[in-house]
């Protein structure tokens, strides 16, 4: 098994889940910053010129959501996704929830204050983005009281994607008034097979993502 990734990106969680599980895997560090994603090579790998990829065997799959998924169903006996169907469904719809309610306004507030070129922000659209994400992370904050884990009592793949998810809303400031979700993304990265943070990611690249 082989992961394209870059350390700051959504890689971050596919490997937090590979490393979870135990599985050997290679990895290929693909520079973003220096625009190796965009070379005709790894192009062919991922047409979409994104990160992360992992290849299995035959199979090249994108998108770190269907990463995770694959993996869970792949090692059903590490049991980090859950067996019963009502507690699967859990699953589902926190996984989702850090996709669309949570990581899709950090993304907004990414572009407009370091992602696009200056005359193509809109810097209106990062006030309602930060409200947008603590909306959603108040229904979280809600939810984790008196909570380990996000479904069940056991870590799944949906904790790892939503520390992820979560330790992004940290560095946009954004989680002062969420004492439940701090406490748990904390707990979540002291496991001893949890990936490097984002600010650790970003300073082993030598940058500080809160310079832009």
């Amino acid at each position: 098994m082989k992961l394209y990734e870059f350390p700051p990106t959504r890689s971050i969680r596919v490997r937090w889940t590979l490393q979870e599980l135990g599985v050997p895997f290679e990895s290929v560090v693909v520079n973003m910053m220096k625009g190796e994603h965009q070379t005709p090579e790894f192009r062919k790998i991922n047409p979409a010129a994104k990160l992360p990829v992992l290849v299995d065997g035959d199979l090249t799959l994108t998108e770190s959501m269907a990463i995770v998924l694959y993996l869970g169903e792949k090692y059903p006996d590490k049991g980090l996704m859950p067996r019963d169907l009502g507690a699967r469904a859990e699953f589902y719809k926190w996984i989702m929830f850090a996709a669309t309610e949570l990581e899709q306004p950090l993304w907004r507030i990414a572009r407009n204050t370091a992602v696009y070129p200056e005359n193509k922000r809109v810097p209106a659209d990062i006030s309602n983005a930060r409200d947008d994400f603590m909306q959603s992370a108040a229904v979280l904050e809600d939810h984790m009281k008196g909570r380990e884990f996000l479904v069940g009592n056991s870590a799944t793949i949906a904790d790892f994607v939503m520390a992820y998810t979560l330790d992004w809303g940290n560095e946009a400031q954004l989680l002062d008034g969420c004492p439940n979700l701090k406490a748990y993304m904390t707990r979540m990265y002291a496991r001893p097979t949890a990936a490097p943070r984002i600010a650790a990611a970003f300073a082993s690249l030598g940058v500080d993502p809160r310079a832009n």
